[in-house]
């Protein structure tokens, strides 16, 4: 974990959120500043700064998370006709968190494009 990251605080229990779901690998929340009725954060609780830091190493902990999502959609009536799940990696993309993440969001129809 890195000691300034504010993903990793959360992780740490030393900022509080809403919690949507939690395993040793993979913790969820509630997004502070939801872009749709249900907007949850997806973090695994190692350490990575983006997409762009995943090795080899990380193939299976990253299944995990797909498999949270999956979890965690399956408990909300308003995402069982859909929802999307997004990964904003680097700048360009606006990532504001340098820890990995997941925006599962639903419960509304989405348009596209996205951005």
């Amino acid at each position: 974990m890195s000691s300034d990251c504010l993903f990793c605080k959360i992780i740490k229990g030393e900022i509080p959120s809403k919690k949507a779901y939690e395993d040793d690998f993979v913790l969820a929340f509630d997004d502070i500043s939801p872009q749709a009725p249900i907007h949850i954060i997806v973090i695994p609780k190692k350490h990575i700064a983006s997409l762009k830091e995943v090795s080899q190493e990380d193939e299976n902990l990253l299944g995990r998370v797909q498999v949270a999502v999956s979890k965690i959609a399956a408990k909300y009536p308003q995402l069982q006709n859909g929802y999307r799940l997004v990964n904003n990696c680097g700048e360009d993309a606006l990532q504001s968190v340098q820890h990995i993440h997941y925006h599962l969001l639903g419960g509304r129809k989405f348009s596209w494009p996205a951005g």
